[in-house]
């Protein structure tokens, strides 16, 4: 591991009316350069061929001749060059079966933001100066860059609640390695309680949007009663709507994130199921509340963290059986409905808790992957299985 990690620092700030518009500017031509980009290369690629980003950056300087789109030489050039670079960064992963084809970017559904590099800001003893203007954004300064930062990149934003934010990249010296730990613990995610440890701690489900349900309803409903369009009074009860959503994720990231970095701070090995949320949020009936748990948004804090701070993220087969395998004996019972909260084992007669039993299963399952190189899923469902063999060659190995 380097000395340093990049990471980025994200703020809110209050721009100025003239910022505030500069900014707006610069969005909607950085959201124009996208989509002509997008539609030159989808054009292109119908016809059999392939356009890259040296060839959309001429595209943009012909572009910025035409009478048309003249405008677009009324903001920074970086930003839109950026967008042309977060195109091609679209299409590679597109090309290598990583994400799904580029689409369009509406006004209304697209975040708003516009990527700086070096040449278009200055940064100088807590003072950030965006290119085409003159004064300094007031930033609220939460917590301190490091020190001597260089900024590499600066992102400016703003939410459909309307806030404005900043977001900072550079290298943070003060990440480094943590004593090795002694623990390990295996992790399962849940409804009823959001994660449940092997130690057999259960940590509570703060049903974030739950709580929030009757302020959000009522702030739809008021947005729902509003004329379709794009009214003031359409605009103000979309943004009601906005703010509720926001301080639920907000709450929702702060805990996940507390959550995150006091496991990696207290474990060296950290096992966790493969789940796929995207199909699991299709459920009709529990679809919410697997969103709110956000399982997916922690599992990328505990990577992140866990690569900073060297430790060890062991996935778990998302098919792995660990519900209903007791972890004693190894062998596999019947399948068991959600309300089913408690089962005994017919083969060894031991009782089991269904969470703590589950992140029992994940850590052996993890750990013998880790130590034995094996596989995770049981070959047979008596005990005396494969897990369970992997269990006594880990209890020799360790």
């Amino acid at each position: 591991m380097t000395s340093s990690v990049k990471r980025s620092f994200k703020y809110r700030f209050y721009p100025t009316d003239s910022q505030a518009a500069e900014l707006s500017r610069t969005f909607g031509c950085v959201r124009k350069v996208y989509n002509l980009a997008l539609q030159a290369r989808t054009e292109a690629w119908t016809r059999g061929e392939r356009v890259n980003y040296n060839q959309t950056s001429a595209m943009l300087t012909e572009w910025k001749k035409t009478k048309e789109l003249a405008y677009l030489n009324e903001v920074s050039s970086v930003p839109l060059q950026q967008a042309l670079r977060h195109l091609q960064a679209g299409f590679a992963g597109f090309f290598a079966k990583r994400a799904k084809y580029p689409s369009f970017k509406s006004r209304k559904r697209s975040r708003s933001a516009a990527e700086y590099t070096t040449s278009a800001f200055r940064y100088s003893h807590g003072r950030l100066t965006l290119a085409r203007m003159s004064d300094p954004l007031a930033i609220v300064w939460s917590r301190p860059l490091p020190e001597e930062a260089r900024p590499s990149t600066v992102t400016v934003s703003q939410d459909a609640a309307g806030r404005w934010f900043v977001s900072i990249s550079c290298e943070d010296p003060t990440v480094k390695r943590m004593p090795t730990a002694d623990g390990v613990v295996g992790i399962d995610a849940g409804l009823t309680h959001l994660l449940t440890l092997s130690t057999g701690e259960k940590i509570a489900n703060p049903r974030h949007e739950r709580r929030e349900r009757e302020r959000l309803a009522k702030a739809q409903r008021q947005l729902a009663r509003k004329a379709k369009g794009d009214g003031a009074n359409r605009a103000k009860a979309r943004r009601k709507v906005a703010k509720v959503y926001a301080k639920i994720a907000d709450r929702r990231r702060d805990h996940l994130h507390q959550l995150s970095t006091r496991l990696v701070r207290e474990n060296q090995t950290l096992v966790i199921e493969d789940l796929t949320v995207r199909d699991l949020v299709k459920h009709r009936q529990l679809s919410r509340a697997i969103s709110d748990a956000s399982w997916a948004e922690f599992r990328v804090m505990l990577e992140y963290k866990a690569a900073w701070y060297g430790r060890k993220v062991v996935t778990v087969d998302r098919f792995f059986p660990s519900t209903r395998m007791c972890s004693a004996c190894g062998g596999l019972g019947a399948k068991l409905p959600l309300n089913v909260r408690e089962w005994v084992c017919t083969g060894c007669g031991a009782s089991h808790d269904r969470d703590v039993n589950a992140a029992k299963n994940i850590l052996a399952a993890g750990l013998a992957v880790s130590v034995c190189g094996a596989g995770v899923r049981p070959q047979r469902s008596t005990p005396g299985g494969q897990l369970a063999m992997n269990q006594k060659t880990l209890r020799r190995e360790l």
